[in-house]
């Protein structure tokens, strides 16, 4: 399809030398296709969006963008100008929402000039786009973001319904989209969702000719209702689950995982890592990763020693050779102590790999023994991995 740059086999996006990174992340762009997918037989007849926000969730948006245009994505979603601006690049014929809104009127002239889509969602935000002269067939094309309950961005619903009223006197700006935010989807019994969705409706009601969108990745899962013309998924493409207390039905996406550097013996009663809070109950083998903190694997899934997580929450885990292994002791800026020893002598070496999450370690489960969430997970991944993209055809 016009637009698709194909990857080569060996393709990487920002990562480190495999030879010399400290840890890898394969990236299944089969899986993020069959995800996009499965929400748009969901969602239907609305369309999905491709939200690619924060470099595509940490993934690399050129790849991740490629794929979801190749799949049929047209629409898609930024926080920031500068990400529209490298996403144009990537896909010169895709509609790009900025979620952020305007960045003041200085902003202006590099929305116009890579036909970047803002969501406006204050009364500044729409004159500065009003001021600013057009020269397209639809003047100042943009979304009208009204706030239904979350108080982050957005009109309020008696400004939405005055800037409408007084847009269809004056043209000056063109609405391509009405949306909203839904703040407690992924608790699908949360009353706030039908507080929202009324409000929303009621202004819909005066922008009858302009589309729709309110449901995020836990929107999509709660009603048909909530769909409107347009979804707008973010952590469900990427593989996380979208719904807090259910089965996650989306395929994984990225597979996390870190070098094994040093596999070292350790008698019972010493202590492991900074701190010495972890005392080794037996003799011990301790795989030592060279992946940490910097690399965003939180601190707070450590063993002992981190206030940061919940202590009624087990610690993070790896995978290696069959087997669940436990982390040992603090997790550092660059390394983290796994202990193998039920794996025997001689199971795991120098070179080896041990996943932090993937197909082994559901990264929601990863998530929550960090003290977080998949979005923060994957967005925190860093620039040392080795990336390797797979599930492409050429």
């Amino acid at each position: 399809m016009s637009g698709w740059i194909p990857l080569s086999v060996d393709a990487t996006h920002g990562g480190a030398d495999p030879r010399l990174a400290g840890g890898r992340l394969t990236i299944d762009l089969a899986a993020l296709a069959e995800n996009y997918h499965l929400l748009s037989r969901m969602a239907a007849p609305a369309r999905v969006a491709g939200v690619v926000k924060a470099d595509g969730y940490g993934l690399g948006v050129g790849p991740v963008a490629q794929t979801l245009w190749r799949e049929g994505c047209r629409e898609f979603f930024v926080a920031l100008p500068e990400e529209g601006i490298a996403l144009r690049s990537v896909l010169p014929d895709a509609t790009i929402y900025v979620l952020n809104g305007l960045f003041g009127a200085e902003a202006v002239p590099a929305y116009v000039a890579h036909r970047l889509t803002p969501v406006l969602g204050s009364s500044s935000d729409i004159a500065s786009w009003e001021a600013f002269g057009w020269d397209g067939d639809v003047p100042r094309p943009c979304a009208i973001h009204v706030d239904t309950g979350m108080n982050r961005l957005g009109l309020t619903s008696d400004e939405a319904l005055r800037f409408i009223q007084e847009n269809a006197l004056t043209g000056a700006v063109t609405p391509l989209l009405l949306m909203s935010h839904l703040a407690c989807a992924d608790t699908p019994d949360h009353p706030l969702n039908l507080r929202q969705r009324e409000s929303f409706q009621a202004v819909r009601a005066a922008f009858a000719s302009v589309e729709s969108s309110l449901a995020n990745s836990a929107g999509i899962f709660l009603d048909s209702a909530f769909a409107f013309d347009l979804v707008r998924p973010g952590i469900a493409l990427y593989g996380g689950s979208p719904a807090s207390a259910a089965l996650n039905p989306m395929q994984p996406v990225v597979t996390a995982e870190a070098r094994v550097v040093q596999v070292r013996h350790a008698k019972a009663g010493e202590t492991v890592s900074y701190g010495a809070h972890e005392t080794l109950r037996r003799d011990s083998l301790l795989a030592v990763t060279s992946i940490g903190y910097a690399d965003g694997y939180h601190r707070a899934g450590s063993s002992a020693g981190v206030p940061l997580r919940d202590t009624s929450a087990p610690a993070a885990e790896g995978f290696i050779h069959g087997k669940r292994v436990p982390v040992t002791g603090r997790i550092t800026m660059d390394m983290t102590i796994f202990d193998v020893t039920d794996l025997g002598a001689g199971a795991v070496a120098i070179g080896d790999h041990i996943e932090l999450f993937g197909r082994n370690v559901p990264i929601d489960e990863a998530a929550a023994a960090t003290g977080t969430i998949a979005y923060e997970l994957l967005t925190s991944l860093g620039r040392r991995y080795h990336r390797r993209y797979v599930g492409f055809s050429e």
